[in-house]
């Protein structure tokens, strides 16, 4: 089966410093990959390497087999790289549903059926779908509230919703569960792993917690300052002497 996303050989090098040293890996249709490794391992580098935030030293990305590694953020984005962020990115000041009638809006003039900046007052469809979306994250009954008024995790439901509407062909999670208290990480957990059925999503996603990332991922790529120096399926990584020793540990290898 030919792969989705492919990165080949990506490197990025600050100054004398070799943050990121030739990583290669591919993620077939609707398969869900985890990167994981330790604080400085060079997981968000890749990340912002691969939507186009920070420029690549070396190596390539392919995205349904074109290249896209010279190509704007913003083009990424249309062309099917849909992204969230550790540290959450919404307008804090718009209300949960304006939120989305940005995102949704943005996604039309992308598919050029829309051209200008947010409408006074959006299109009967466009406000259906918002409101839709916002239901299908448990949050529609906040659609009036100030994004800065409601909690991490719900913002978090906002971001993801956001990400969602511009219908991503690889959805992007940078630490989804960082900051959230123990229930909010089992809420957000059903709620990415019952979307990802729903809608047959392709995601690649970096997270420090191993329930979420056993229970979540197919495939994990264990990355160690700056290199990939695992690939494979859940219970490999878990037997994995390596793995153990640079990141799990030992206990973790019976768990």
């Amino acid at each position: 089966m030919s792969a989705l996303l492919k990165v080949e050989g990506l490197s990025k090098t600050y100054g004398g410093f070799q943050a990121l040293k030739n990583v290669s890996f591919e993620v077939i249709a609707g398969e869900t990959l985890a990167i994981i490794g330790p604080n400085g391992a060079g997981k968000t580098t890749l990340f912002k390497m691969m939507t186009g935030e920070v420029a690549r030293t070396g190596g390539r990305i392919l995205l349904r087999d074109i290249d896209i590694t010279r190509t704007s953020a913003e083009l990424r984005t249309r062309m099917g790289l849909g992204r969230t962020f550790q540290i959450v990115r919404v307008f804090p000041e718009f209300s949960l549903l304006e939120n989305l009638i940005v995102a949704i809006e943005a996604r039309q003039r992308a598919e050029g059926r829309r051209h200008g900046i947010l409408k006074v007052r959006p299109s009967q469809a466009v406000s259906d779908e918002a409101h839709h979306r916002l239901a299908a994250m448990g949050i529609a009954r906040l659609h009036r509230t100030e994004a800065r008024h409601i909690s991490l995790g719900d913002r978090k439901r906002l971001e993801l919703a956001m990400t969602l509407a511009m219908e991503p062909a690889v959805l992007m999670l940078d630490e989804p569960t960082a900051g959230m208290s123990p229930s909010e990480r089992i809420a957000i957990i059903d709620l990415i792993q019952r979307t990802k059925e729903e809608q047959g999503l392709t995601i690649l996603f970096t997270e420090h917690d191993m329930d979420f990332v056993f229970q979540l991922a197919q495939h994990l790529m264990v990355m160690n300052q700056g290199e990939r120096i695992f690939f494979g399926p859940p219970e490999a990584v878990k037997a994995s002497a390596l793995v153990q020793e640079i990141y799990l540990g030992k206990e973790l290898a019976n768990a």
